[in-house]
């Protein structure tokens, strides 16, 4: 089928699985980082010396060599190809149908990008908590595939939907605050900057500043659903007394600065491509 004679919620999902693959690859590393940041709370004793991003990183390519940054970039591609084009095809039909053509209000942004979140994580939450256990070290997985029948066969299908409240908690406020603060960052910017060649440095920059505080509201949710997704015994509510209990406030901020510039520059690089790729396609994102 051409891309011409496609529906136009197809043309968003394949706008949105480009963007989402060529961040994922650029970005994966800082995903690494801060999966294994987050996962060194478990085996730490209270009080012992603080390891930091630099530290992880070095360790990673001492041990692991440089490509070792990467792993988990199989099942981060399973996930976000599929799961950036769900996102962006929902977003865009909810969009349509409910706004039409018009710019969306604050509130009205919130709930178009929560709601297209929603439905992008349940989709593909196992494939998050695949990717999450290759990144952590733990497990000795060979593939996505092999990963996934393991954990059927030994946890049962449930441990692939393990921490799905803790993923909706920091994904859905997530979204909905990105996508009000770029959209209200976006109306902000003079018209002839969009008009012109430096439109996608500016959404990008919109993008940027979206992110940066919509990661860090969402920073302790995505602590304890790393936490819960590594330890499927471990439930949403006991995760989050173990942290506090061994780390106090300060570990639900842990791997905070590498999520930051991961999540910031993914969305700001998604967001940007998307909408590039819409506009030339004909279709107002």
């Amino acid at each position: 089928m051409e891309l011409s004679l496609a529906h136009p919620a197809i043309k968003a999902f394949m706008c949105g699985s480009v963007s989402g693959t060529c961040s994922t690859l650029l970005f994966q590393p800082l995903d690494l980082v801060k999966t294994r940041l987050q996962t060194l709370q478990s085996g730490m004793q209270p009080g012992s010396g603080r390891v930091g991003m630099v530290t992880v990183l070095l360790s990673v390519v001492r041990t692991e060599r440089l490509l070792g940054l990467w792993k988990g970039v199989s099942p981060s591609f399973a996930r976000t190809i599929p799961g950036v084009g769900i996102y962006f095809s929902t977003f865009y039909s909810l969009k349509q149908h409910f706004l039409q053509d018009r710019s969306p209000g604050a509130a009205e942004a919130v709930l178009l990008g929560g709601s297209a979140r929603t439905v992008a994580g349940v989709f593909m939450l196992p494939v998050t908590v695949i990717k999450t256990r290759f990144e952590c070290g733990r497990y000795s997985y060979g593939s996505v595939t092999g990963a996934l029948r393991s954990v059927c066969r030994t946890e049962g299908p449930g441990a692939l939907f393990s921490g799905l409240m803790a993923t909706l908690l920091r994904d859905v406020p997530f979204s909905g605050i990105y996508v009000m603060l770029y959209s209200q960052a976006k109306v902000s910017l003079p018209t002839e900057m969009l008009s012109s060649a430096s439109a996608p440095l500016a959404t990008f920059g919109c993008g940027v500043a979206a992110g940066v505080l919509a990661s860090l509201i969402t920073q302790p949710a995505d602590v304890v659903k790393t936490h819960v997704q590594v330890n499927p015994r471990l439930r949403t509510a006991a995760a989050i007394r173990h942290i506090y209990v061994e780390h106090r406030l300060q570990g639900f901020f842990r791997g905070a600065v590498p999520r930051a510039l991961r999540r910031t520059m993914m969305a700001a690089m998604a967001w940007t491509v998307y909408e590039h790729m819409m506009t030339s396609i004909g279709l107002k994102s």
